[in-house]
């Protein structure tokens, strides 16, 4: 929100008189005078006005977390357990989820309060790595990591995927690393190939690796490193 209807909405004022106000350096966010009414203020800046509180400042939350198979990527639902579920709300209020699973998958998942961050880590625009650990019913075909290279052929969409790296490990174990989240993605493309996921584990999104000291279903805060490894705008 622009800093002008801040003050407006907040301390009862018109834009003129906000305006006047923050001309005259009434206005302090975050321990710095601002004069430009034009600002963007964030929900997390703490703003006073002639030294009285105008916006107290939210604490942002960032949290990793590890899902386990069966658990849905959704704020609520009434008939299945979802990752909020397994978070103290009481502590960390207000999550949403950046980076969704479907619900038969497990690994990275991660939770905060702060959606301009969160944009920054998941819009397509950004082109974050994501590492997956997949595990498919018969072994590769030799063309494989060539056509996932080249990219897949999507015809509900009209449109090709963006090339993708894939990795064996042993057998039908692989590491595949995409750079978008189309839906399903993943399992169309090993269909596209004769193949299919049996099995599809997030190692990491960005920067942000899962924690192996994480049992599935726990989950931790971010490190500061982690945090401002998604850089925002």
């Amino acid at each position: 929100m622009k800093l002008s209807r801040l003050l407006s909405n907040q301390n009862g004022v018109s834009r003129k008189q906000a305006n006047a106000l923050i001309a005259a350096g009434q206005v302090v966010i975050d321990g710095q005078t601002c004069r430009e009414p034009a600002q963007e203020v964030c929900r997390f800046a703490v703003v006073t006005c002639q030294g009285q509180t105008i916006q107290p400042g939210y604490t942002a939350h960032y949290l990793m977390l590890y899902k386990p198979a069966g658990i849905l990527s959704a704020t609520t639902d009434n008939t299945h357990t979802t990752v909020m579920d397994l978070v103290d709300a009481s502590r960390y209020p207000d999550l949403h989820i950046a980076g969704r699973l479907d619900r038969a998958s497990t690994g990275l998942i991660l939770l905060t309060n702060d959606g301009q961050w969160s944009r920054a880590l998941t819009e397509p625009v950004s082109e974050k790595p994501k590492v997956y650990r997949v595990t498919t019913a018969y072994d590769f075909s030799p063309d494989t990591i060539d056509r996932f290279a080249a990219g897949i052929w999507f015809e509900y969409e009209q449109l090709t995927t963006r090339p993708a790296k894939l990795e064996p490990v042993s057998g039908c174990v692989a590491r595949l690393t995409i750079h978008e989240g189309r839906y399903h993605q993943i399992k169309r493309m090993f269909h596209a190939v004769g193949n299919r996921v049996v099995a599809l584990h997030r190692e990491k999104i960005g920067e942000i690796q899962l924690d192996c000291a994480l049992a599935p279903g726990d989950y931790r805060p971010l490190s500061p490193q982690e945090i401002n490894s998604v850089h925002l705008a």
